[in-house]
């Protein structure tokens, strides 16, 4: 494993238990400079997820709790007239941090909703004319209840496809909800948890994936799994309105690449690409079905049928 991504993942396993491979997609999807929905039941740990994996890094972490009364200036800041000075100053919104988490964003507005593409797109934010950088690194984790709808808003097309990947919490093992207990006896361990990585740490872990090396086949590989999805089900499993989109395509290269960086190679395999593609691929398909399984059926079929090359896919 890449020595940053092992100094992460060992810390933020001291409080997130039997979650190592959720914890390396989400580093995955750090690495790769992408964005993560994480969709749960309320009390699987999502938010101390997002909080340990901040601390760990000694980046700055803000949490903004998504409410229908919740207003675009209340995300991303806005000007005030100040008498002191009198003129109009700034004032940053929470949007301005390293690692944001979207708490419940589908319970906000649609409006508000849309004031984080800008952010998640091109990490900067325009207000009355005026565009401002988001600090580098800059991630959102959203986080959403799929079983609760009353006095939500679902989240549009166009905000889904800014998520790298959509992850779910999953359920724990007897063994490691007990482990639990036993951590949390004597207070919340997170209280007990250090940085290990810088920002510079975090920025030369991008920069690194940008050079993780892709065979010309497996270029191919991930055209034919994505193409496949933009025609309707041969089994009749789902009926799709269209399928990923181009900017899916870049998503399953970008996080095949971070998965492969934060497993220690510095070029992919098909097992990279594979790993990686139902968490990708599932919520950017349309379909007049909206159960998630289904569409993560979907695409493990597509993965299971389609022949995978066999290549020396080490650099040449």
């Amino acid at each position: 494993m890449n020595n940053t991504a092992s100094k992460i993942s060992e810390n933020t396993s001291k409080v997130i238990v039997g979650k190592s491979e959720l914890i390396d997609l989400l580093l995955a999807a750090l690495a790769a400079g992408g964005h993560v929905l994480l969709e749960d039941v309320p009390g699987t740990g999502k938010t101390m997820l997002a909080r340990t994996l901040a601390k760990s890094m000694d980046l700055s972490f803000n949490r903004i709790q998504f409410t229908p009364d919740l207003l675009p200036s209340d995300v991303t800041g806005l000007n005030f007239f100040d008498r002191s000075e009198n003129r109009f100053v700034f004032r940053n919104g929470p949007v301005f941090t390293n690692i944001l988490l979207a708490d419940e964003i589908n319970r906000a507005t649609p409006r508000t909703q849309s004031a984080l593409l800008e952010c998640m797109a091109e990490s900067q934010v325009t207000v009355d004319g005026e565009t401002r950088k988001l600090p580098d690194p800059f991630m959102v984790i959203a986080t959403q209840n799929p079983v609760e709808t009353l006095g939500c808003f679902p989240l549009p097309e166009a905000q889904l496809d800014r998520f790298l990947m959509k992850l779910s919490m999953g359920p724990l093992s007897e063994s490691e909800e007990k482990e639990m207990l036993d951590r949390h006896l004597n207070g919340e361990p997170i209280g007990t948890v250090s940085s290990v990585a810088t920002p510079e740490d975090i920025k030369k872990l991008r920069e690194d994936c940008g050079k993780v090396y892709v065979h010309e086949e497996l270029k191919d590989y991930i055209l034919r799994i994505v193409r496949r999805t933009r025609s309707a089900s041969p089994e009749g499993t789902l009926s799709l309105k269209t399928g990923v989109s181009p900017r899916g395509t870049l998503a399953l290269l970008y996080a095949s690449r971070g998965y492969a960086l934060v497993k220690g190679r510095d070029y992919v395999v098909p097992e990279d690409i594979k790993a990686v593609a139902v968490f990708v691929l599932a919520h950017r398909c349309l379909s007049e079905i909206i159960e998630d399984d289904r569409k993560q059926q979907f695409i493990r079929g597509i993965l299971a049928s389609e022949p995978v090359p066999t290549e020396d896919w080490s650099r040449p």
